[in-house]
């Protein structure tokens, strides 16, 4: 964790700031390692501390190493403002897009003379980059996910409802040991696979149609992400049709991916082929987008993102075209931006399944 806090401490120093008070979840998970509900983080140039109440105090001494446990009195907020002034702090940052309105209000009432700075993200780009830890939990979440997509292959017949298939996911995934699921499982089969984010409804499956099933597991609050297309029963001619140009699309992102590439540039690469074969129109989301502590992490692989790729980054590439009354095809791996190129960490087939 000493790189984690470091690299705050750095920012800190850069910025002229005294402190940083941390209060979203996944940023404290991520700063601390305590993994409760209830907190609120206080790192400061030479220290850090947790404040949490009384539910999560064991919790916290044993997951949170390094950091001086507080217990409130009353309020949260009341014992953030006594360690702020008790530590004589006078610029202090917050989170602008996690702090409520209400609670700065708070804060500006109980710390008159203390300058309230707002930053944008702060820590969520130090953890644009993984360590070998998270990436350890991503390998994890992304084996069971590949493990239950073997899984319920078994289970892809006709007449089994949409649902019943992303019950069998996730019960799966927990056995395997995941905390959750990563996201609402998404299972659309025939004209709903046209929805991108088709959630698994009671929709039968019929011979002859396209079932999409995206989904991921949870492991030490890591998420995974993948989505495969299956054919239930013979494929036509226009499903190897799209199917092929979606695996062409996503294998040609793949050979642009690696360190010192604009994340615009990988999108260019799956959109342009896609678009040169007439179906432009039919791709309308991003490529894909970094997966860690959240489900949506930045960067992302969207036309308008300039970021360059560093080892570490764990994205997605997911490109897809789906038909309205028809149907839909994406194909989605996770992938880990190595020092020399890329780590396909989703390591189900991709070739076109016809059950």
């Amino acid at each position: 964790m000493n790189r984690r806090i470091e690299a705050v401490r750095e920012f800190l120093k850069k910025n002229d700031l005294d402190g940083l008070l941390v209060t979203k979840q996944q940023n404290w998970q991520y700063l601390s390692g305590f993994t409760g509900t209830n907190a609120v983080l206080i790192i400061t140039t030479d220290d850090q501390y947790l404040i949490t109440d009384f539910r999560y105090l064991e919790q916290a001494a044993e997951q949170a190493g390094g950091f001086h446990i507080i217990k409130p009195f009353a309020l949260v907020e009341d014992a953030v403002a006594d360690q702020v002034k008790k530590l004589g702090l006078n610029r202090l940052g917050f989170e602008d897009d996690h702090l409520t309105y209400h609670l700065y209000s708070v804060y500006k009432e109980k710390l008159p003379g203390v300058a309230l700075v707002p930053l944008h993200e702060t820590v969520e780009k130090i953890r644009w980059v993984k360590d070998q830890e998270e990436i350890a939990c991503l390998k994890r979440a992304a084996g069971i996910t590949d493990e239950a997509f073997d899984n319920i292959l078994d289970f892809i017949k006709p007449g089994v409802r949409e649902s019943e298939l992303a019950l069998e996911i996730e019960y799966f995934m927990r056995r395997k040991g995941a905390q959750k699921s990563a996201f609402e499982i998404i299972v659309a089969s025939g004209p709903r696979a046209a929805l991108p984010h088709g959630v698994a409804s009671d929709k039968k499956l019929v011979p002859g149609e396209f079932v999409v099933i995206d989904f991921g597991a949870v492991v030490d609050g890591y998420h995974a992400d993948m989505t495969r297309t299956v054919v239930l029963g013979r494929a036509d001619e226009q499903h190897r049709k799209i199917y092929d140009l979606v695996l062409r699309a996503q294998e040609k992102a793949l050979e642009v991916l690696k360190p010192g590439v604009r994340c615009s540039a990988v999108d260019l690469a799956a959109r342009d082929l896609i678009s040169v074969e007439g179906y432009g129109a039919n791709f309308g989301h991003g490529l894909g987008h970094s997966v860690g502590l959240e489900i949506h992490e930045k960067p992302a692989f969207t036309p308008k993102d300039e970021t360059v790729l560093q080892p570490g980054m764990v994205l997605t590439v997911e490109p897809g075209i789906y038909l309205s009354g028809w149907g839909g095809v994406r194909i989605e791996d996770l992938i880990l931006v190595t020092t020399d190129g890329i780590e396909i960490l989703s390591k189900s087939p991709k070739n076109l399944i016809e059950l």
